[in-house]
C-alpha cells in the first residue's frame, strides 16, 4: 500500500478511536467516513470502519445506524475486492450502492484521476 494512503488511513482510525474514547461519537463518525472511503478496497480495514461506525451509532443511540452497519460489516468482508461504490461514506442513511463525489485530496490518495 502506498505510504501516504496508509498514513492517512491510520490517522483516520486513530482519531476516530480517540473520539470514541472521549465519548464524542459524532466526531468519530466524521473520521470513520474518511477511513471508510480510504479502506473500501481492503476487506479487513473496510469491515473495521463499519464496526467502529456501529459502535458510534450505539453510543449515539442511533438504532438505524447500528442496524445498518451490521450487514455492511459482512458485505465489506465479502465484496470489497469485487466492487465498491467509490466515495461512499459508509453511513446507514446512505445507500450502500451509491457512489459519491471525492475531494481532490481523496482522489489523490486513492490514485484516482
Amino acid at each position: 500500500m502506498r505510504t501516504e494512503l496508509e498514513a492517512a488511513l491510520q490517522q483516520a482510525f486513530v482519531e476516530a478511536e480517540a473520539s470514541l474514547g472521549r465519548r464524542e461519537p459524532a466526531d468519530a463518525l466524521i473520521w470513520l467516513e474518511r477511513a471508510h472511503i480510504l479502506s473500501q478496497r481492503m476487506p479487513l480495514r473496510h469491515a473495521r470502519s463499519h464496526w467502529l461506525m456501529l459502535q458510534a451509532g450505539w453510543a449515539l443511540r442511533d438504532w438505524r445506524e447500528v442496524a445498518g452497519q451490521l450487514p455492511r460489516i459482512l458485505a465489506a468482508l465479502l465484496f470489497s475486492l469485487i466492487w465498491v461504490p467509490l466515495g461512499n461514506s459508509g453511513r446507514a442513511r446512505i445507500s450502500a450502492f451509491r457512489p459519491m463525489p471525492l475531494s481532490d485530496e481523496m482522489r489523490r490518495l486513492l490514485g484516482q484521476r
